[in-house]
């Protein structure tokens, strides 16, 4: 069973104003989300120096500050090329996105990552899009499971496909929306706005973006011209 259409269709009347305000405002609460977590595990790591009544939980409080500053660091450096902030570097090394995908998404999240991409530079329309597919394709197994990337540079194209395979794996529908291009209706305004942003980079770019969902299956693709 299918829930919106394949990559090949054509793009929805409905144009997102990435440019506008509000998506800005969403964008930037949807990275203070990702990056509160660990940013308070560090604080209260730093409380429970602090406290001199807390003093046999020192080991604890050190081994929290460090994992939660290293996840830290790790989402700041996914997020500076998922989100386009890396913006003088023209081009990825696929193995680079690999690291950024696996650091920055999969080590933290219940699913696993197959990353089955041949080593090789993409553009930057392509590493944005695919850094944001596979943390999507990671949310859509809440319950676990495997996510297979694949990114193949053929006929002046880079196709990405990412096929999300486990228990429960389903999308929010305001993630469907976003992958549309469709505004926010009701729902989280989060995993909407990646959504969005996704296939904003996407049809800028001069590509296209579709999603496949079936019984424990969620299935993204996508494709942008392979130069810019």
């Amino acid at each position: 069973m299918t829930d919106t259409a394949a990559p090949a269709s054509p793009a929805p009347a409905v144009s997102l104003d990435v440019n506008g305000p509000d998506f800005a405002a969403l964008v930037a609460a949807r990275l203070c989300h990702d990056f509160i977590s660990p940013a308070s595990a560090i604080v209260s790591g730093l409380d429970l120096l602090e406290d001199p009544s807390a003093q046999d939980m020192r080991d604890d409080a050190m081994s929290l500050i460090s994992s939660s500053a290293r996840k830290l660091a790790d989402l700041l450096q996914f997020t500076r090329v998922a989100f386009g902030a890396s913006a003088s570097a023209e081009s990825f090394d696929s193995r680079e996105l690999e690291r950024l995908a696996q650091q920055g998404v999969f080590a933290h999240v219940r699913p696993n990552l197959n990353w089955d991409i041949a080593p090789q530079p993409l553009n930057k329309a392509a590493s944005r899009a695919l850094l944001n597919i596979a943390q999507i394709a990671a949310s859509a197994l809440p319950a676990g499971g495997s996510a297979t990337l694949r990114a193949v540079v053929a006929d002046g194209r880079t196709a990405i496909t990412a096929d999300a395979v486990g228990p429960r794996a389903r999308l929010r529908p305001e993630v469907l929306a976003g992958l549309k291009g469709e505004p926010l209706g009701e729902g989280l305004g989060g995993p909407w706005v990646q959504a969005a942003y996704l296939y904003s980079v996407v049809r800028a770019a001069g590509g296209q973006i579709g999603v496949e969902i079936a019984e424990e299956r969620v299935s993204i693709a996508a494709w942008t011209p392979a130069v810019d």
